[in-house]
């Protein structure tokens, strides 16, 4: 079935770039660049006109660090929604978060879509998307908590268990009243994973598309791509770039992502080779 965000509805041949906007003070990737309210609507106005389709909006990072309780994930997120939602009324948005009180309030002042990246630990989370007539992205994370890094964490079966996961995940959000059309599954790289974990789920993605729900993958510059190629965080983009093709072309659908005009012309070519996209200009060998 096509993929629902919002007011939005996309083709199943659609590659769609989901730009991360953090609205925290100690991002792993910027280390807080887009924090202050101005430095974060800049970056909104630049991820729309480097070709994002919609953003993901945070207010708490996702590994360990100062606690932020819901009220200032609230104050740092929700007064945000709504300015973007003014400056871009036709915009998706969408908000990372795992708390139902959190994503009732963004919900309420304009957001689409519930990022939940942990993985159903709110079990109300799915019914205020519901109520909302909201899209949510299901996550494996292994049963890790909210902020924990994964330590010596093994599974019979990487992909059984995350396709097991976000099936059942996908199948409890409709049935808390989440249109099916606007549910999608995150095999969680690096979420409840070492990287010979996210490797493997990579490589094996084909698995999770199989299951018909449509897939969103956030690669970007994660610690499995600088493990794979011994690089820190400023200097991964050509790994996340190679692991973003790969997923493109075994069929994942969303690409969350840091480097929005790079993400963007490497989905396009892997939609053009695929047959998808025609060439933005044909004049060699024709003139």
């Amino acid at each position: 079935m096509p993929l629902r965000l919002g007011r939005r509805t996309y083709a199943d041949d659609a590659l769609l770039v989901m730009a991360i906007i953090n609205r925290t003070p100690d991002s792993f990737y910027d280390k807080g660049a887009t924090f202050a309210d101005e430095a974060a609507l800049a970056a909104v106005d630049r991820a729309i006109a480097a070709g994002a389709d919609l953003v993901d909006i945070g207010g708490v990072k996702a590994g360990p660090g100062d606690d932020v309780d819901a009220t200032e994930e609230i104050r740092r997120v929700a007064p945000f929604v709504v300015a973007v939602r003014a400056a871009h009324p036709d915009l998706v948005l969408s908000v990372d978060t795992w708390r139902a009180d959190v994503a009732r309030v963004c919900l309420a002042e304009g957001a689409d879509v519930v990022n939940d990246a942990w993985g159903g630990v709110d079990p109300e989370l799915a019914g205020v998307a519901a109520a909302a007539g909201a899209a949510i992205v299901c996550t494996h994370v292994g049963r890790a908590a909210p902020r924990t890094r994964p330590h010596r964490v093994a599974y019979d079966d990487v992909v059984a268990d995350v396709v097991a996961t976000t099936i059942a995940l996908a199948d409890q959000a409709v049935a808390a009243g989440v249109a099916a059309e606007s549910v999608l599954i995150d095999p969680g790289h690096d979420f409840g994973k070492n990287t010979w974990h996210s490797l493997e789920v990579t490589r094996r993605l084909t698995e999770l598309v199989a299951t018909g729900w449509p897939v969103l993958v956030s690669l970007s510059n994660k610690d499995f791509v600088g493990e794979t190629l011994d690089r820190a965080v400023p200097d991964r983009l050509t790994g996340t770039l190679a692991t973003t093709a790969v997923s493109a072309w075994l069929g994942a659908k969303v690409f969350r992502a840091h480097n929005v005009q790079e993400t963007r012309e490497t989905l396009d070519m892997v939609a053009a080779i695929k047959g998808d996209r025609p060439p933005a200009a044909t004049r060699r060998g024709l003139a």
